[in-house]
């Protein structure tokens, strides 16, 4: 499939970017909204992004089948972890989906194409109208290709003109997803401009800026913290930092049947998008008392990382983060040994005789011969940051309130929570979670598959995009 070349990202890598070709750029695709999109009855959009949707859920769709080829070597994934990720955000792209999205953050379906109300509004003589900002400029991360995929998403639904700078280790879907917009209505796709040049690119970044009514910018926080100083006053910005993510699982799932259950829905959270996202599980908390042992679900979670690495292998990694795992997994091996050393010595050592006590007891699960996928138990109950690429701790814990006492060194830095608990105790543990700051708590296997209307970073993501004009109705 040879792609047309409809965007500064299409053109060779050889070409240069000058400020004022990406200043004519948003120009464009300003005076682009303004003959066609900004007018568009939001269910037309609607429709089109469902449809768009459907067509990548096709096997032989050719969109599809590039990203499956050419996607894995640019994002060190693997077939089966990609297809799995872009099928959880594809699933998400239906008609009832967009819709419920549009009436949660703005209150009633219509208001993007006229002044409208719920009924309580309504019956205080009130109307609205939302409207999105004519150019959003976003600066897209670089790990995962489906925040930028969420963030067109939400551009069109509030009829803007959007400009992409893209990682060139994450631009080939973006790309592609919007080529695919593009051939479904070349109208929709003169709308959108995606370019690809490295970060903190001066003068390139300035002729964005000053025709941009909204920058939003993802990645990690220092990343996010630049674009805002360097964006100016005259833009709205919108900055999702870098978020860590942990599990739960309480004892009363923890039986001798659920255990594998649950440690099976663990790895299917580990091992999506192979850990990169802000919202992979890092550490995954055990609470003691079940039948099975915090001790025995990590042993449990081994054998699924196992079966994982069977059905959905990881990828291959560049050479610098195989050398990090690498050196994480020895140096847990290494202190289990000592740990291990320590109690046998202990053994021998004659009553009332001194001797240092051991350390917090450790043990390691890892792929034979690879980096693959690695588990470290580890009895000290502080969160520690894992080095990804299915590199996962879990941690014992007598309850939730000693579980959020280890996460403390992350709090505020918490986005999701996947939880494996009964019905009965479920709420209780998400209401300490929610007061304590976690954003999003979901179960336990679903974490890197938030819904559409999911707020990230607690805000509504597409409430936090428009701008509105009340309309107070005369007697």
């Amino acid at each position: 499939m040879n792609l047309p070349s409809l965007f500064l990202a299409d053109l060779p890598s050889e070409a240069v970017l000058t400020p004022p070709l990406v200043r004519d750029a948003c120009v464009a695709v300003k005076r682009n909204r303004a003959a066609w999109l900004a007018e568009r009855p939001v269910q037309e959009l609607v429709e089109l992004l469902a449809y768009a949707g459907e067509r990548w859920m096709a096997p032989d769709n050719a969109f599809r089948r590039l990203a499956l080829q050419q996607g894995p070597a640019d994002l060190g994934l693997g077939p089966a972890t990609l297809s799995r990720g872009l099928d959880a955000f594809l699933r998400l792209l239906n008609v009832e989906s967009l819709n419920a999205l549009i009436v949660q953050d703005l209150g009633d379906a219509r208001r993007l194409d006229e002044f409208s109300a719920p009924a309580g509004e309504l019956r205080q003589g009130r109307t609205a109208l939302a409207r999105g900002p004519e150019l959003i400029v976003h600066v897209a991360a670089g790990h995962l290709p489906s925040s930028s995929l969420m963030a067109l998403v939400l551009g069109v639904l509030v009829k803007s003109a959007q400009f992409f700078k893209l990682s060139a280790r994450c631009s080939l879907i973006p790309r592609l997803f919007a080529h695919s917009l593009a051939d479904l209505e070349p109208k929709l796709g003169r709308c959108l401009e995606l370019a690809v040049w490295p970060g903190g690119t001066a003068d390139l970044e300035a002729a964005a800026w000053e025709q941009a009514d909204c920058v939003r910018a993802e990645g990690s926080d220092e990343a996010v913290a630049a674009v805002r100083s360097r964006a100016g006053a005259q833009a709205r910005f919108l900055g999702h930092g870098h978020r860590l993510s942990f599990g739960y699982a309480a004892r009363e799932v923890l039986s001798s049947y659920m255990a594998r259950k649950v440690a099976g829905r663990a790895a299917a959270d580990v091992t999506a998008w192979n850990q990169l996202g802000c919202l992979s599980p890092h550490v995954i908390y055990v609470e003691e008392k079940g039948s099975v042992s915090p001790e025995g679900f990590a042993e449990l979670l081994s054998e699924a990382m196992a079966e994982r690495e069977t059905s959905e292998p990881r990828g291959e990694l560049p050479v610098e983060e195989a050398a990090d795992l690498r050196s994480r997994r020895s140096l847990h091996e290494m202190r289990a040994r000592r740990q291990q050393q320590e109690r046998e010595g202990a053994e021998m050592v004659p009553r009332g005789a001194f001797f240092d006590p051991p350390g917090q007891g450790t043990r390691v699960w890892g792929s034979a011969e690879s980096t693959a996928w690695t588990v470290v138990y580890e009895e000290d109950l502080t969160f520690r940051p894992s080095c990804l690429n299915r590199f996962v701790y879990v941690k014992p814990c007598e309850d939730a309130q000693r579980m959020l006492q280890g996460a403390e060194v992350v709090r505020g830095r918490v986005s999701t929570a996947g939880v494996a608990a009964g019905e009965g105790r479920l709420q209780e543990i998400a209401r300490m979670l929610a007061r304590w700051g976690v954003t999003r708590v979901c179960p336990l296997g679903r974490m890197q598959e938030p819904p559409l209307g999911w707020r990230q970073d607690g805000r509504p993501t597409l409430g936090d995009l428009v701008t509105w004009t009340d309309l107070e109705l005369g007697s």
